[in-house]
């Protein structure tokens, strides 16, 4: 598939099978998160794969949305790895989680997989949970697997701001 195509057909799946993912399928879905790119190549990005039963049953104690897929990644970054910006002394580390997570759903989505970005979590409970080092950052869950034969768009996919709404030129004087 073409990327622009990819980037349009990919949904969010919130209705997994029961089929686990191959794994050489899961390897080209964390290669792709290994070779996004990070801030000064510092990369900070902790991935956990979650496929055991203990481990998604303990990820369903941090947060309902799971949607029963049968592997789920945990993406975090290492606060003491991420390259912090002199001026203001922000850190990059979610910026670079969020680069990693977004090359694996497209990844995923091109092998047949489904995914969805899972920002609905207590950071504190999911640490916890998996015994996180103090620098770890949880920045997403990806739930990932493939779609449930009924699974489906949810209604706000397609509900799109027009272009005009959300890009705009340097000069905001220009703009109508």
């Amino acid at each position: 598939m073409d990327f622009a195509k990819l980037a349009e057909e990919r949904y969010s799946v919130r209705k997994f099978s029961g089929r686990p993912v191959e794994r050489e399928k899961l390897d080209l879905v964390l290669q792709a998160g290994l070779n996004a790119p990070t801030a000064c190549n510092n990369q900070p990005q902790r991935i956990l794969i979650l496929d055991g039963a203990d481990d998604l049953e303990k990820l369903g104690e941090c947060t309902p949305y799971t949607f029963g897929a049968p592997t789920a990644l945990l993406i975090c970054f290492d606060e003491s790895k991420s390259w912090v910006r002199p001026f203001d002394q922000a850190k990059s580390g979610l910026i670079d989680a969020s680069i990693v997570t977004t090359q694996m759903m497209l990844q995923a989505a091109d092998l047949g997989l489904g995914t969805t970005w899972v920002g609905y979590f207590e950071p504190v409970k999911i640490k916890a949970a998996f015994g996180l080092p103090d620098a770890f950052v949880p920045a997403a869950i990806l739930p990932l697997g493939y779609p449930a034969a009924d699974a489906a768009k949810n209604p706000l996919h397609f509900k799109k701001l027009p272009p005009e709404e959300v890009v705009f030129r340097h000069d905001f004087s220009r703009r109508a």
